[in-house]
């Protein structure tokens, strides 16, 4: 997975991540589960607020 697979990383959160509500997580939090991921193969340093601004509003997404 790469910082663009949005979706896909936001199921793979959701899946890992059950009792976390991803309404109150802070982007460091987020950004290490995301390179944490087993799945996970992309330069650390591509990432910016905005992708994980995306990532969040697809996992509370994927939480309704």
């Amino acid at each position: 997975m790469k910082w663009t697979d949005i979706q896909d990383i936001a199921i793979e959160l959701y899946d890992s991540k059950p009792d976390v509500d991803p309404t109150t997580l802070n982007f460091v939090d987020l950004r290490n589960w995301v390179m944490d991921l087993p799945e996970f193969d992309d330069d650390p340093e591509r990432c910016g607020e905005k992708i994980l601004e995306a990532i969040q509003a697809a996992w509370i997404e994927e939480s309704d």
